[in-house]
């Protein structure tokens, strides 16, 4: 276990927010979080972070103690000829685990390369992307809250949905996630209709787990900064998913509108279509900006502050809202 006071969360923000928590801890096991959660030095207000690619802090000096998971064990609970199940500490890197996958010629998660963060955060949040959530491949997942009390969630449990978990009601604040079970396939099955997936395949002589990771990469690297160099969290806001009344509506003044049915009533349109629409692809506000090659991606240019972000967002949704009449959403999660 690791623990110190006044540390510089610099490392665990990929917004690059120039924050300090009055005290850090970071456990290796299960054990030592219950340890710590149920003994007399620990007190809320309290964070647990990931790698802290969904965090906007607004302010510099977080009052309280955050937490962090190290347990990055990777372990094979049941095998047939059909399937692994596997049990992934929380604190394993996210590509890291779909590396693992894709080496193994495992099934089903390839889509989800190069998203940025950790396990446990990849199950509260529900992450997703070229058609693929993490709950098409999660079985269950463990957890311990403040009274030290563990508590396995069943898929169902979880009431996964887009960008969402139990995890996120003000109810779950005090339940830590510290393993995801997730069921991978060993028979051949791709999710290749989002985006130019299907045609860069094309340029492949065989379509495997590793070709499609590599074209996810591409083109993740193509569209998205690195927030080693430019400070980002993914995708800052939520594609708003709308009745199909409203979409036909908008769709009529906009013919080329992209968009996704979600079922016989609502279709989800992307938030990056709308921003650029409403004018603000490339735009500065201050030291931070909507991307230039990818609207749904806000940027910090430099020095910028969380509510220099905020202030950006504010704007960008308000212009949506005039434009379209849709309210869209920040994906981000904002601390105080």
């Amino acid at each position: 276990m690791i623990e110190k006071k006044d540390f510089p969360l610099l490392r665990y923000n990929t917004f690059g927010i120039d924050v300090t928590a009055a005290r850090f801890i970071e456990y290796d096991s299960v054990d030592e979080l219950r340890e710590l959660i149920t003994g007399a030095r620990f007190s809320e207000p309290f964070l647990h972070i990931g790698g802290g690619s969904n965090l906007l802090f607004l302010n510099n000096y977080y009052e309280g103690t955050v937490l962090h998971s190290n347990i990055k064990t990777i372990e094979v609970t049941d095998e047939d000829s059909c399937a692994v199940r596997l049990k992934v500490g929380s604190g394993v890197a996210w590509d890291d685990f779909v590396a693992h996958c894709v080496k193994r010629n495992l099934y089903g998660v390839e889509n989800l390369s190069l998203i940025p963060g950790e396990v446990g955060a990849g199950a509260v949040q529900n992450i997703g992307a070229y058609g693929v959530e993490a709950k098409d491949l999660i079985t269950e997942v463990h957890t311990i809250d403040t009274e030290g009390r563990e508590r396995i969630y069943s898929h169902a449990d979880c009431r996964f949905a887009y960008r969402y978990s139990i995890f996120k009601e003000p109810s779950s604040k005090g339940v830590i996630v510290t393993y995801v079970c997730f069921r991978l396939s060993k028979q051949e099955s791709y999710t290749l209709g989002y985006g130019t997936v299907r045609k860069e395949l094309e340029d492949y002589p065989a379509v495997t787990p590793g070709a499609v990771r590599e074209v996810i990469i591409r083109i993740r690297n193509s569209k998205l900064p690195d927030p080693a160099v430019l400070g980002n969290a993914g995708s800052f806001f939520m594609n708003p998913v709308v009745p199909k009344t409203t979409f036909e509506a908008i769709r009529r003044d906009h013919p080329s509108m992209p968009f996704y049915p979600m079922g016989e009533d609502s279709i989800k349109i992307p938030a990056g279509w709308l921003i650029e629409q409403s004018g603000w692809k490339g735009k500065s506000f201050g030291p931070a900006a909507v991307h230039d090659k990818q609207a749904l991606v806000v940027v910090n240019k430099g020095g910028a502050t969380g509510r220099d972000i905020i202030a950006l967002s504010d704007a960008v949704r308000r212009s949506v809202k005039e434009k379209f009449g849709i309210d869209i959403h920040p994906e981000v999660k904002t601390i105080c």
